[in-house]
């Protein structure tokens, strides 16, 4: 592994004394024993210092992925630093599939759940929460495995990385499916948001892309399930916004391919290809807001006063939505969600003072963070949004009574540990 101390977007250097990437869980286990602060690093897309420490720094990248699949369980484990999209593409090939995707492939299994990332669909719970087991290396240097059978796995399925470093995670399976992809442009912002919820529930995945200055949606993307042998026909226009045939020389070649064509749930979900950089190159900084689905349509109508603000600064905002679940840190604990994604210009103090803007803007519809992207909610506010913190923190000495694993992120917001 390169022993550059950046990550991705190279808006953060890391503290770390040391990166080093094993090839085995015994010698993860080992560093992991005789390392007084270690924590484990994923593949560098979190735009928060969450993954930093000034110890040790442990990636998963170079142990092999060693896929198992259990057909009768309908689980497949893989070693925690296995990227999605080596995961899916080999899913794909024996036939089975994850329910949902991020929008990067790039990630890895163990950082991108351990954040709260998520896809969309208003059916559909953060990746988290497929996970049924987790193997983790505790702060001993000990290997355990947390599954269904116990509480633990609602606090470690989104852990920040807290309890230990995930060496292994199983996830639900379910047969491999067929996708549809079809982008409507130009919707005007007033008819999306007077049928919101129509608008989320029109495909098993749907992702807005918008500028909050702009009198349009710049695009819709429907992701639709489909069984063999369907094939629906292509509406000219939904919702105000008008079919767009991207097989042409403007689209992004960065993006997988839509223009109506089905294809393999693991060429549609994510919203890029595994074989080039994904969003903008790094060449950005991101923040993200899960608020309330019954609050949806009042955030954005805020947001949209902000237009003039936030445009400037803005390359795409996102719009998903995520199902309720009972992950204690999740972003959706316990409410459907909408999740209001920014990709910002690479401007650091411009970013920071807009966050707070709008985070100020959101507050009577009480904001839930990811945990990889920008914010600047305070721990008093983060206990108020994430009821179970305290629940976390007791849990989490068990695992690590001295805090080996703990660092200045979590202590930033969280409280002391």
């Amino acid at each position: 592994m390169s022993n550059e101390n950046v990550n991705w977007a190279g808006n953060l250097t890391y503290g770390a004394e040391t990166i080093v990437a094993p090839s085995t869980v015994g010698e993860v286990q080992d560093l992991v024993a005789r390392s007084p602060r270690v924590r484990a690093l994923g593949t560098r897309h979190s735009f928060t210092d969450i993954a930093d420490t000034p110890g040790t720094l442990i990636s998963l990248a170079g142990l092999d992925p060693e896929l198992r699949i259990d057909p009768a369980a309908m689980t497949a484990s893989v070693t925690g630093g296995t990227t999605y999209g080596a995961l899916i593409s080999a899913l794909q090939a024996q036939g089975f599939a994850v329910h949902n995707t991020g929008s990067l492939p790039h990630i890895s299994v163990a950082g991108a759940t351990a954040t709260g990332t998520h896809g969309s669909g208003d059916g559909n719970g953060i990746l988290s929460t497929a996970i049924s087991a987790v193997e983790l290396v505790t702060a001993d240097g000990s290997l355990t495995t947390i599954d269904r059978s116990s509480e633990h796995l609602s606090a470690l399925a989104v852990g920040l990385g807290a309890f230990g470093i995930i060496t292994r995670v199983t996830l639900d399976l379910q047969p491999s499916y067929l996708v549809r992809q079809d982008v409507y442009r130009y919707a005007p912002w007033e008819t999306v948001l007077e049928q919101l919820d129509e608008v989320m529930a029109s495909a098993y995945s749907v992702s807005l892309l918008a500028d909050f200055g702009s009198p349009t949606v710049m695009q819709i993307w429907l992701k639709t399930r489909l069984d063999e042998g369907d094939h629906p026909e292509v509406a000219p226009t939904l919702f105000g916004g008008t079919w767009y045939d991207d097989s042409d020389e403007l689209a992004p070649e960065n993006v997988n391919q839509r223009a109506s064509v089905p294809g393999p749930w693991s060429e549609r979900m994510p919203h890029f290809r595994l074989d080039r950089q994904p969003s903008n190159g790094g060449d950005e900084l991101q923040s993200e807001y899960y608020v309330s689905r019954e609050h949806g349509v009042q955030a954005l109508e805020v947001l949209r006063t902000l237009g003039t603000q936030i445009s400037p600064h803005l390359l795409i905002s996102e719009i998903r939505t995520a199902a309720a679940d009972s992950l204690w840190m999740s972003p959706a604990f316990e409410r459907d969600v909408l999740c209001i994604g920014f990709t910002w210009a690479k401007h650091p103090a411009e970013v920071a003072a807009l966050s707070s803007v709008i985070e100020e803007a959101l507050a009577p519809f009480a904001p839930r963070q990811h945990w990889g992207k920008l914010f600047n909610f305070d721990a008093d506010v983060i206990r108020e949004r994430f009821p179970r913190v305290t629940d976390f923190k007791d849990l989490r000495r068990q695992y690590d009574p001295d805090g080996k694993f703990w660092n200045s992120f979590l202590e930033r917001n969280l409280g002391a540990p």
